[in-house]
């Protein structure tokens, strides 16, 4: 019988669902560089249909379970170590290792001793124990202040003699090439006093050797990143945007001659070009027959758009050649954005602001304009001002401004364009 996981919901897994769960987890993980965030587990209980809780829940049993190196474990359990203890698991690792090549270099030399004739790799293994005497020199040199670089050096000279007399033992070298055990008190001394030293030493003279100093490298990206943010911030400006488009231009497209199409869409885009640039605003972009246009302020952007709502009655009158009248749909929101270019708003491609003057827009009545909250309260009287029907988009509130009267003709047959008889 199929075994089934039940989750909080109620819903039941089986054990093939769980699995092709955990796979695509895996998958996921792969491709993110090992690591699985937040989107990624969304992704996986949308494709799977389980709970998010469950999917992580079930992601993080599975990465327990997975068997790790003992490098890997080591590793993961000394990055989890604070700065200053990780400069004293180096110190007695690089001690140790130090003493061993040390011990085995002495080895090598006591078998030279008993037959002169053998080769001995004994300079080799000495180099190697003076390797790891300098690491153990420079981690004491980068510790980040005194009482570190003192407790780093007497841990090396304290671990480099336990692990010699250790060696010395395994290797059974001969009583001479062992060191009294109350040695081991002048050897975590003299190694105190050496990194105390040698970390005083660095520290007066890290500028000439190269070295940076933590602290001040940390307070420089610190500087570097609110400098950063203050220039992001320089093109930070409050903008009005207005979005207009045409109710139905498919349709109207569609049962029309495409020269009458061409002429009155071109003469529509220069009259809300013109009445734009007429209360000081400027066209951010066109979308087919949709414009969005950005200003200073709130009342410039109202003005225009009941300018432009007004203008339809001449628009349709006498330069409109499709047979149907235009009727338009406006949105205004106010708001924050940051432009690329502090003087020029039409190099911001992105912003939430447009999005919800679209939205606006999108949702007004046909010959309204829609105009948020926001954008409202800096009208001379607020939105008393705009009207009393109230919207809601997007999470923002607004009300709907109306004309008193239509702008739509009636249906009369336009006059020809010019040139055709």
């Amino acid at each position: 019988m199929e075994t089934r996981f039940e989750h909080p919901d109620g819903q039941a897994m089986t054990e093939d669902g769980v699995e092709q769960m955990l796979a695509l987890a895996e998958r996921l993980r792969a491709s993110n560089g090992g690591m699985l965030d937040d989107s990624a587990v969304q992704a996986v209980a949308e494709a799977t249909g389980a709970p998010v809780e469950y999917v992580r829940l079930a992601v993080k049993l599975r990465s327990e379970k997975e068997t790790q190196s003992f490098l890997a474990k080591l590793r993961s359990q000394y990055l989890t170590l604070e700065p200053h203890t990780r400069r004293l698991v180096v110190s007695g690792a690089t001690a140790t290792l130090c003493a061993l090549f040390d011990v085995a270099a002495a080895r090598a030399h006591h078998g030279i001793q008993n037959d002169p004739s053998a080769s001995s790799p004994g300079s080799m293994l000495s180099i190697v124990s003076l390797v790891w005497l300098t690491v153990g020199m420079y981690n004491a040199c980068v510790t980040r202040d005194s009482k570190t670089g003192a407790l780093t050096g007497a841990v090396f000279g304290a671990s480099f003699f336990a692990a010699r007399e250790m060696f010395n033992f395994v290797l059974q070298l001969p009583v001479s090439y062992s060191y009294d055990t109350v040695l081991m008190v002048p050897f975590t001394l003299l190694g105190a006093i050496a990194g105390l030293g040698l970390q005083r030493i660095t520290d007066k003279y890290r500028k000439p050797l190269g070295l940076r100093d933590p602290l001040q490298e940390r307070q420089d990206l610190l500087r570097q990143l609110v400098d950063l943010q203050e220039k992001l911030k320089s093109g930070e400006q409050s903008y009005t945007f207005l979005s207009v488009d045409i109710v139905g231009s498919t349709k109207m497209k569609a049962n029309a001659d495409p020269l009458a199409v061409e002429f009155t869409f071109n003469e529509y885009h220069t009259f809300v070009e013109r009445t734009v640039k007429r209360y000081g605003g400027r066209v951010h972009s066109t979308a087919g027959d949709g414009v969005t246009a950005a200003f200073d302020h709130p009342s410039q952007a109202f003005g225009a758009a009941r300018n432009i709502q007004a203008g339809l009655l001449e628009l349709n009158a006498f330069r409109n050649k499709i047979g149907q009248p235009i009727e338009l749909r406006q949105g205004i929101h106010t708001g924050t954005v940051v432009a690329p270019d502090a003087t020029d708003v039409t190099t911001l491609n992105f912003s939430h602001v447009i999005d919800v003057a679209a939205h606006f827009q999108k949702a007004a009545p046909v010959g309204s304009i829609a105009v948020s909250d926001p954008a409202s309260s800096y009208l001379p009287g607020g939105r008393g001002t705009v009207g009393s029907e109230r919207i809601a988009v997007s999470g923002v509130e607004g009300t709907i401004w109306m004309p008193k009267a239509s702008v739509a003709t009636s249906g009369a047959t336009p006059p020809p364009l010019p040139g055709q008889v």
